[in-house]
């Protein structure tokens, strides 16, 4: 009823949780001090109460979780945490009082994410996901993301939430997100998605536009995309082609994220925990040691297709 990643023991090795631990740890070490610098140069008021749970503890617990694969952090917190970690974590409050904490660690998953991300390699592969908060025939008695989700539509229908925006390299890592409404075009974060990208990108027919190729162009960014039926031919070399039948690597990098690390479900309360869950997801992605990626190798100073 209650599945564990280790189900002989029912619990976790601890050198695996440990070194999860001092890795957040040690990033935390350096980002509450900055943090709190911040704070005070911008005249906010804000109080340094310590609570039960330290920022790492709570970094540790919510990503954790979307490694652990378990469906609901309400079952991981009572039947997993609190009978089987109570040596890890010695001093835990009830789970309404985690809840409550899991605010905290928002903009610390966020600055984490940024430490965690790929590289660019020059070849970059983009795409959006639609991330639904509640079933479509719920959508006119829905409150919690009142005037912050929209309809959308997608290859798959239309749905009630937002979309993530996604762009990866060619070894599945994670280069910018991009969260918006459901409603907005795939094109109009763009921009913001390739601003320290170069080389390649690849993209599908939702992407066509002259304007953006030539804006993205003068950045040093090459869009290559098909063209629609009704369009001029474009000619693209044996690679492009080759690299934009593979471009269904991003599909499997969202398949991972909603089914493995749980980015998506219609269960949310508040629009914070939202937050908290979509980034701890995105954060237990990057850690994950085998990502998809693409057939490529080095030949001759050039990645060419397997």
């Amino acid at each position: 009823l209650f599945p564990t990643l280790f189900p002989e023991e029912g619990k976790a090795p601890m050198e695996d949780i440990t070194e999860l631990y001092c890795m957040i740890d040690d990033f935390c070490k350096e980002f509450e001090p900055q943090r709190n610098a911040r704070l005070l140069a911008d005249g906010q008021r804000h109080r340094l109460r310590p609570a039960s749970l330290s920022l790492s503890e709570i970094m540790t617990l919510v990503i954790l979780f979307h490694q652990i694969r378990y469906r609901h952090f309400k079952s991981f917190y009572q039947y997993h945490v609190c009978q089987y970690m109570r040596a890890e974590f010695p001093s835990l409050p009830s789970y309404n009082r985690c809840l409550e904490l899991l605010p905290r660690c928002t903009v610390a998953l966020a600055v984490l994410f940024e430490q965690l991300k790929g590289a660019c390699s020059g070849i970059s592969i983009v795409d959006s996901t639609p991330i639904a908060v509640c079933d479509n025939l719920r959508i006119k008695r829905h409150r919690v993301f009142k005037d912050m989700a929209q309809r959308g539509k997608s290859s798959t229908g239309w749905f009630f939430g937002f979309k993530l925006h996604v762009a990866i390299n060619h070894l599945g890592e994670l280069l910018a997100i991009h969260l918006t409404p459901g409603n907005v075009d795939d094109r109009k974060p763009l921009p913001s998605l390739t601003k320290h990208l170069f080389g390649k990108l690849y993209a599908d027919k939702g992407y066509l536009s002259k304007t953006l190729s030539e804006s993205l162009k003068n950045k040093g960014v090459e869009l290559i995309t098909k063209v629609r039926k009704n369009m001029k031919t474009l000619t693209h070399s044996l690679f492009d082609q080759a690299v934009l039948r593979q471009r269904s690597l991003i599909e499997t990098v969202f398949d991972e994220l909603k089914n493995l690390c749980q980015i998506e479900h219609t269960r949310h309360r508040s629009p914070i925990n939202f937050g908290v869950n979509l980034l701890a997801g995105i954060v237990a992605y990057c850690l994950m040691p085998n990502k998809p990626r693409l057939p490529l190798h080095i030949n001759q100073d050039a990645i060419i297709p397997s």
